[in-house]
């Protein structure tokens, strides 16, 4: 397998741990446009994914802080069993949320968790001059066509977002966010309950390489179309 940091010479991760998220992507997308449209654009994708993954999220009342998914195997079982009382349970803990990504990736879907991650870390920002940088790296990173990491939003909520990303507001992104919430909430949480990994952490054991598996499709935006967003996280 060829090295990811060869083929990616501009992005250096342990100098940009602590960056923001929406910078990190930025430069991403700077340096690889439109690789989504090109022959072998799959492959590219995923090692791109690979070098931008961020671990661990929180840094305080921060998101976007790059550590170790491994410390998720840390966290008691009496802990870990409270995260089936509700998605909000999982993903409003640490050790929840870093459990959670690792799943994700084991079937390529952590662009999801990602993109929900950037809409906190956007509704996060401090002055107004922020939102708008913010909001076009989280546009082009994960909305528009052929995005390097494009979640799967229906026509109306992605063309209602773009239409806000000239002039942003803090809730520009409340929408497709809850969107995408729920396709993980009613999808991937399930099979994340029933799952290797969150077995290994009932019983107090690290969790082994889970195996991977194609992305499912068993849920899509059309499942949920007509449901009032109502993102209560």
């Amino acid at each position: 397998m060829e090295n990811p940091l060869l083929l990616f010479p501009q992005l250096n991760i342990s100098a940009s741990k602590d960056k923001p998220y929406y910078k990190v992507m930025k430069s991403a997308i700077k340096e690889e446009p439109h690789k989504a449209s090109k022959p072998g654009a799959k492959q590219k994708r995923n090692r791109l994914s690979l070098l931008l993954q961020k671990p661990e999220f929180h840094d305080g009342d921060h998101l976007g802080k790059s550590g170790n998914l491994t410390k998720a195997a840390s966290v008691s079982p009496e802990e870990a069993a409270k995260w089936r009382e509700s998605f909000d349970k999982l993903l409003s803990e640490k050790a929840g949320l870093d459990a959670f990504t690792k799943f994700l990736k084991t079937e390529f879907s952590e662009e999801n968790i990602e993109f929900w991650i950037a809409c906190e870390d956007y509704k996060k920002s401090k002055s107004a001059h922020e939102l708008l940088p913010k909001a076009k790296t989280i546009f082009e990173t994960f909305i528009q066509k052929d995005a390097p990491k494009e979640v799967n939003l229906d026509f109306h909520t992605k063309e209602v977002t773009s239409q806000s990303i000239g002039q942003p507001l803090r809730s520009t992104f409340d929408a497709a966010q809850s969107t995408v919430y729920r396709l993980m909430e009613q999808d991937s949480y399930p099979r994340f309950l029933s799952s290797a990994l969150y077995r290994s952490l009932l019983q107090g054991r690290a969790p082994g390489r889970a195996p991977l598996r194609r992305r499912s499709r068993s849920f899509t935006v059309s499942d949920f179309q007509g449901a009032r967003p109502d993102f209560t996280v």
